[in-house]
């Protein structure tokens, strides 16, 4: 066997791995206790800007606590327009911006408070296909591939959420109200 074969297979395996382990953390489309506390630190990090590109903490009111609950989540830029999109589909986070009327907070360096417009399944697929390029974690979720044609992304469009972000006033330091 070559060495660029023996590479191929090693990264295969350890891609299978960590796919494992991604689906491990949200089996049932809930994050066990270990998720929790990783999503915690990584909003945590996102909302000081610590994290990657396009990673970012949104803070909502939880629908069932009443309390704010935040979660790290990629935001992509297409067309100039913000988006937010859901790698578990109906997930406990749309759920709560659904309740909330669409109003959150982004952090991400700062406050700003957003609305969450959520677009029309039939217009979700190139928007997928842009997420999914930009949330390698998310793959794992989501059962196309990031270089899929449209046409399969449009096919699962109906079962993962996306929103756009409208702006409201940006608000540097201080406390936001939901």
């Amino acid at each position: 066997m070559q060495k660029s074969a023996i590479k191929y297979n090693v990264n295969t395996v350890l891609t299978q791995m960590f796919w494992g382990i991604k689906q491990w953390l949200y089996r049932g489309k809930r994050p066990n206790w270990i998720a929790k506390i990783l999503n915690g630190a990584i909003a945590n990090s996102a909302s000081k800007s610590v994290s990657p590109d396009g990673v970012v903490a949104l803070e909502v009111i939880g629908r069932k606590s009443g309390q704010v609950v935040s979660f790290p989540l990629v935001m992509v830029t297409v067309d100039g327009q913000r988006y937010l999109a859901s790698m578990l589909g109906e997930s406990q986070w749309v759920r709560n911006v659904r309740a909330a009327g669409g109003k959150a907070i982004l952090r991400s360096g700062g406050y700003e408070n957003v609305l969450l417009e959520e677009i029309p399944a039939d217009e979700r697929a190139p928007l997928l296909k842009a997420y999914l390029s930009a949330a390698p974690g998310a793959r794992p979720h989501m059962p196309v591939a990031k270089d899929a044609p449209l046409a399969e992304f449009e096919k699962i469009a109906a079962k993962f959420p996306v929103f756009r972000l409208i702006s409201g006033q940006a608000i540097y330091g201080g406390q936001s109200k939901l």
